[in-house]
């Protein structure tokens, strides 16, 4: 199979149709041998019905529906374990993705040889200085973050070989940052594409502001991952390594004065120096600590589904 097309929704019910008629007319123009993939994040509108009759109509239409909503990194995860395809590309349901772009983008992906291709909505057409402006300072925190040159981390439209979504785990929100769990897990070859932005046709946007707060957050997460999650004790050791050294030294000093320096002067507890050598002391075991603790729960860990199916559309494969 040459393509696996991976669409995660969440009340969609008015764009599936058109979103469906749009991707079968590009996918057999062009003669592909592909699969589409709906992963319906807990939809309360009729897109779950509207899936399961394209499905019957289609058997290469095949889905799977949450219990609830779970967030669109569950959605990711669910489906790229159900992907067969040699090229895996995700979109987003509300048709301001073009499927006219998965041409290109296959093509980068099996003749130019790319791990993952991320599209960049260089035009928009939604430009709300409330939502471009933090999404252009997000983007340049990223960057230079990450190490990964990329102007649209968030964009839905995305292409991957198929090793790249088997080997990454795309957990809690970190769907945007996907493009850095790929580098971090040895795929470096990542590229850019500028892909034309469809004004939303239906309905309203599922992400409000708050995401940026979010993404912010899931921003520093990815840094200490990429950067100290196999190695936790490195940075939380090192920190409580200094914080130890410093209350060391201050204790040294406040034993020498006390004892032969200045015998009769201040009791050593109404010195602030004493305070300092305290909280460093508590810092250091506890710094030490979060990276014993760390490296316990690291070699330890479980990896559970954050996500639970409701009901599937020609699917066999076993959860």
């Amino acid at each position: 199979m040459q393509i696996s097309v991976v669409i995660p929704l969440l009340n969609e019910e008015e764009s599936l149709p058109e979103l469906y008629r749009w991707l079968i007319k590009v996918l057999e123009t062009h003669q592909y041998t592909y699969e589409i993939l709906f992963i319906d994040d807990g939809s309360t509108d009729n897109s779950w019905k509207i899936i399961s009759e394209i499905s019957k109509q289609n058997p290469a239409v095949k889905a799977l529906r949450f219990l609830r909503n779970s967030g669109k990194s569950q959605a990711l995860h669910a489906g790229f374990r159900l992907t067969k395809g040699d090229v895996v590309i995700t979109m987003d349901a509300d048709l301001q993705d073009s499927p006219e772009e998965i041409p290109e983008l296959y093509r980068m992906i099996v003749e130019e040889k790319y791990d993952l291709v991320s599209g960049w909505k260089k035009k928009r057409y939604d430009n709300k200085l409330s939502k471009n402006l933090p999404s252009k300072l997000f983007n340049f925190a990223a960057r230079k973050t990450s190490g990964v040159n990329l102007h649209d981390f968030n964009c839905g439209l995305k292409a991957y070989n198929k090793n790249v979504v088997k080997t990454i785990e795309v957990t809690g929100d970190m769907h945007r940052y996907i493009p850095v769990l790929a580098k971090h897990a040895g795929f470096s070859n990542i590229g850019e594409k500028i892909v034309q932005h469809q004004a939303r046709k239906y309905g309203e946007t599922k992400f409000g502001s708050e995401r940026f707060i979010r993404g912010f957050l899931d921003l520093i997460t990815i840094w200490f991952v990429t950067k100290f999650g196999r190695r936790p004790m490195h940075l939380f050791g090192a920190w409580g390594a200094v914080m130890l050294f410093i209350s060391f030294g201050f204790a040294v000093y406040l034993g020498i004065d006390k004892l032969f320096i200045n015998p009769q002067g201040r009791l050593i507890t109404e010195r602030p120096q004493f305070y300092i050598t305290l909280t460093s002391m508590v810092l250091g075991s506890q710094l030490f600590l979060a990276g014993f603790l760390g490296e316990i729960i690291l070699r330890t860990k479980e990896n559970k589904a954050a996500y639970y199916i409701k009901d599937t559309c020609n699917i066999n494969d076993a959860f």
